[in-house]
């Protein structure tokens, strides 16, 4: 029986799969037909990235029960690496002058390029996964801040990239990708990241390593105990969430075509944990959800210029003092709703099992 519910589960996600491909396709040739404006595309790509960015930060501060506040560090990291990358291999640049490849190979390696920003923040959050070993709350909180302001003071400082006054260009990257084949390509890979993303946290958390990470948040002594390497979970568990949001921090900047230090300092890891907590610690379904609901909010509170900003913090404490578990808490949107997980196969063979008993 065991077997049989594991089989109806992939084809379930199989069944899943297909269908979120099919809506990103719908989405993709409504945008090349015109049907979907530049705004609308912007915000569909905003919660993308958003899904990115809350997904990684929810394996620290969810699933390892954790508490990181300086998340958007990693976020900066992998979009100025990857911005740098694709500007010296794709575009005429105060780097190297020419382009190192021809603009038309950035259709197949600008994926490459953000990939590589990503690593570059893995080894970020190695960096800071090492002293933080043997700290946590409110100690990881501290650690997670600093290399927030450390990594910004850097950029702010470093004339290469633009210091303060931040980083253009990126634009012709996207341009030379259009240039080959006329198509949203921005919005086909932001999109195409979010579900690789969704994909491998799924994988992870369902792996055994998964289940070492959860076990950290219910009890790190008792996880040792039971012979779980918590130190080399903590390493790779900030690694494998510091990639990610560098991964969308080179989205991100390629998507707006510039970025400055002061686009990724508190503020924005602010934005990552109002994500986490609403949707849900240790929810999936929850970052996805509340990575949509507080994009469209964003957009609504646009009109309001500087205030949003007081109210971004004051929806943070509003939700840690009347829903700390967040909409779906350690919950799937699957167990909330039980037709999204129906198994066919299970239910015929639990019905059988009742009229045979009776």
């Amino acid at each position: 029986m065991a077997q049989h519910i594991a089989s109806q589960n992939k084809k379930h996600d199989v069944r899943f799969f297909f269908f979120v491909v099919a809506g990103m396709v719908v989405i993709t040739l409504m945008a090349q037909a015109g049907l979907i404006n530049q705004y609308i595309q912007t915000v569909i790509m905003s919660v993308g990235i958003n899904i990115i960015f809350a997904s990684s930060l929810n394996i620290i501060n969810g699933y390892m029960g954790e508490f990181s506040c300086g998340h958007a560090a990693f976020m900066a990291v992998g979009a100025y690496v990857s911005s740098v990358l694709s500007l010296i291999l794709f575009t005429e640049n105060k780097f190297t002058g020419a382009p190192l490849l021809p603009p038309a190979t950035s259709v197949f390696l600008f994926p490459v390029a953000v990939i590589i920003g990503g690593i570059a923040a893995a080894f970020a959050g190695l960096i800071v996964a090492i002293p933080s070993f043997k700290t946590r709350d409110d100690y990881l909180a501290i650690i997670t801040i600093a290399a927030n302001y450390i990594i910004m003071t850097a950029l702010n400082n470093l004339e290469a990239t633009g210091a303060s006054s931040g980083l253009m260009g990126m634009i012709a990257v996207v341009n030379a990708m259009r240039d080959v084949v006329p198509l949203p390509w921005m919005l086909i890979w932001i999109l195409a990241f979010a579900l690789v993303c969704v994909i491998a946290i799924k994988r992870l958390m369902g792996s055994t390593l998964g289940k070492g990470i959860s076990a950290i948040r219910y009890d790190e002594i008792s996880a040792e105990i039971m012979s779980v390497n918590t130190n080399r979970i903590k390493l790779l568990a900030f690694c494998f969430s510091s990639g990610l949001a560098g991964v969308a921090g080179g989205l991100f900047a390629h998507m707006i075509s510039f970025i400055n230090p002061k686009t990724f300092d508190i503020m924005k890891s602010t934005e990552g944990m109002v994500m986490v907590y609403l949707g849900g610690m240790g929810s999936l379904s929850g970052s996805v959800l509340s990575a949509m609901l507080f994009t469209f909010l964003l957009e609504l509170l646009r009109p309001l210029q500087i205030l949003k900003w007081v109210f971004i913090p004051l929806l943070l404490i509003l939700l840690m003092q009347f829903r700390p578990e967040g909409l779906l808490g350690h919950r799937e949107l699957s167990d909330v709703i039980p037709r999204l997980h129906f198994k066919p196969g299970f239910s015929k063979m639990r019905k059988k099992g009742e009229k045979d008993a009776g």
